[in-house]
């Protein structure tokens, strides 16, 4: 079986429009997303609407748990608090019941989903760091973790009675005497010095893992944000990649 793994979308429709086009290239039997489809972009609705028509398993991440009010927006920064209120005024009680659905993990084929670290789910740690890598692995059986939330393509390898290690995300031939992290990249705002969005394929059969970069219209998403009055920084930032 073959499986497309994407995350963070953030309500840009033009990147998701991009990646679901290219994922239909390679007849993959499944997709899945990672969660925050909504949060900085102008587009919450029609990107919601997409990963629901499209996607298998849809998790929850922590834009969508904040929208909810599951967490307070005193916690964020000025940017993000006018993104998340930004989007609140879009989302009907429709948009609000399909969010409150999102499952917060699951698995698939020996691999485990879940948007931040599977530590503390509901916490939102960020996995960047061999410490936090560590604490990660000690919270999932499975040998295979797939992440997002940092937008960083990142791969963190464990095998038995040695030191993690950490590399930038690459195809990767599976080993099965090692376990895997494997942060898939973000669709909608890559932080990587690469404005193209990012996502996995993962072969269940093969155990193979390949990254893919799509290219999609970065200034017709930046007008639109633009009359949509979101916060320029976050503009701004689509078109480096960071």
């Amino acid at each position: 079986m073959t499986c497309a793994i994407i995350s963070d979308i953030h309500a840009n429709l033009e990147a998701l429009q991009a990646v679901l086009q290219d994922i239909e290239n390679y007849k993959v039997d499944k997709i899945h997303c990672l969660g925050d489809i909504i949060g900085y972009g102008c587009n919450p609705i029609e990107c919601l609407n997409l990963i629901t028509r499209h996607c298998d398993i849809k998790l929850m991440g922590n834009h969508e748990y904040i929208v909810l009010g599951l967490l307070n927006l005193e916690h964020l920064n000025d940017i993000a608090r006018a993104s998340i209120e930004l989007t609140q005024k879009q989302l009907s009680d429709r948009e609000l019941s399909i969010l409150a659905d999102l499952d917060m993990d699951a698995e698939i084929e020996n691999a485990c989903l879940v948007h931040a670290s599977p530590y503390e789910p509901e916490e939102w740690h960020y996995i960047l760091t061999i410490p936090e890598a560590k604490r990660a692995f000690e919270s999932f059986d499975q040998s295979l973790c797939f992440v997002g939330h940092s937008h960083l393509p990142r791969i963190f390898s464990h095998y038995p009675n040695r030191e993690c290690s950490s590399r930038v995300g690459h195809d990767l031939d599976l080993d099965t005497e090692c376990r895997y992290l494997v942060n898939v990249g973000s669709v909608g705002q890559p932080r990587d010095n690469d404005a193209r969005a990012c996502y996995v394929i993962y072969d269940t059969t093969e155990q193979q893992i390949q990254y893919h970069r799509v290219e999609y219209d970065v200034k017709l998403t930046q007008t639109k944000m633009m009359e949509a009055n979101v916060p320029l920084m976050l503009v701004e930032r689509l078109e480096i990649g960071r």
